[in-house]
């Protein structure tokens, strides 16, 4: 089983935005073996694999949200677990996330600055000084922690991403990066715009 995920550094904010555009699904049978970055025409099938203890609080819903911010603001509530992405009338689309453990932990406001499909990683110096034996990069795909998708926050090395392991949602887990599991990832993907502001509280 792979790693937890990432990194940090504090960031400025970035203000470019790009059209909106569906992304590529999960491949059929996600989860079952190391299998090839999908096509754009493959479907996407939930794996049928136990849970492995997945708290069905942290399913993603809509729910009732009072907030000043604008809809298309990513808030997230690390104390809770969850992120929400605002939407119009008093509602928010809710999502359980993973995130920092205690020491890799914070706070801010920010924007994403990009979005990519299938990410590859590479482990930071400060990550491979703690664990020695991550690989120097690894290329995208189901195997890869950063699962399905990634949107970057800021100018930092965090990022909202999936993650392959799914039964982590709802822990303090990563060394600061907001993880999803990979539908719910893609999911918020397809509603996100770079630009979009984040606020982490």
């Amino acid at each position: 089983m792979l790693m937890n995920s990432l990194f940090g550094s504090d960031g400025s904010q970035g203000r470019s935005y790009q059209t909106r555009r569906q992304a590529a699904p999960l491949p059929r049978g996600y989860g079952r073996s190391a299998a090839p970055v999908p096509g754009r025409r493959q479907a996407y099938a939930p794996s049928r694999a136990p849970s492995r203890g997945f708290d069905p609080r942290f399913e993603r819903r809509v729910v009732n949200y009072a907030t000043s911010e604008r809809p298309g603001t990513i808030v997230i509530d690390k104390s809770a677990k969850y992120l929400y992405l605002v939407q119009p009338g008093g509602k928010a689309i809710r999502y359980g996330v993973g995130v920092g453990r205690p020491g890799f932990q914070w706070r801010g406001t920010y924007n994403i600055t990009r979005k990519a499909e299938w990410p590859g990683w590479t482990p930071p110096a400060e990550m491979k000084q703690r664990q020695p034996w991550l690989p120097d990069h690894m290329e995208g795909g189901p195997a890869n922690p950063l699962g399905a998708r990634a949107m970057y926050i800021g100018s930092t090395l965090y990022r909202i991403h999936g993650t392959n392991e799914p039964w982590t949602i709802g822990q303090e887990i990563s060394s600061g990066c907001i993880r999803l599991r990979n539908e719910d990832v893609i999911h918020l993907y397809n509603q996100v715009k770079v630009g979009a502001k984040v606020t982490v509280i």
